[in-house]
């Protein structure tokens, strides 16, 4: 996968983008945390920016936006980007610290949602991690956010299997891993 994406082009501004998508509790995280460590072993500028600094229980995937007009718009105009990061596990999204991201020769993008349609253009790669079954993914997901999250899982998997079916985002990657 990281070949693939060092061998194609550069589609936002000078910037490679790396999407790692999937459902919840699949190990998009630990993936993308071992990509971008490869890709610094390897001599490049990487940043890593995260859906769940987005995403909300109520708003899982509207806020797109937001990530467009701070981090990538001006990314592909080669200035650093920036956002605030949300937190989305206490149920009332409240603005937290800025981050910044400077302009990385590959911005890897981890998150469910983050291959979505109209993020293709601009993307280098994009991985799907499908995780296993959902019965596994939810114990990992509640083994991470605590068994109080666990109603609000079930209900994120349900938006999540409606979301990837219309999206088609599993069979539009370039890399898909189980």
């Amino acid at each position: 996968m990281i070949d693939a994406l060092l061998a194609a082009p550069a589609r936002l501004g000078g910037v490679r983008l790396l999407a790692i998508d999937g459902p919840s509790g699949a190990g998009k995280s630990t993936l993308a945390a071992q990509v971008v460590a490869e890709l610094r072993r390897r001599g490049c500028r990487t940043e890593l920016v995260s859906t769940d600094a987005f995403a909300t229980w109520d708003d899982p995937v509207s806020w797109w936006p937001r990530l467009v007009a701070g981090v990538l718009r001006p990314l592909s105009g080669g200035v650093e980007g920036a956002y605030r990061r949300l937190d989305w596990t206490s149920g009332t999204p409240r603005p937290g610290e800025l981050v910044r991201v400077p302009v990385p020769d590959v911005l890897v993008l981890e998150g469910v949602s983050s291959g979505r349609t109209s993020a293709r253009p601009l993307l280098s790669h994009l991985c799907w991690l499908s995780g296993g079954p959902e019965a596994e993914r939810l114990a990992r997901a509640v083994e991470r956010d605590g068994a109080a999250a666990q109603a609000e899982l079930r209900r994120w998997q349900r938006f999540e299997r409606g979301w990837f079916a219309v999206d088609g985002t599993a069979e539009a990657a370039g890399t898909r891993l189980s």
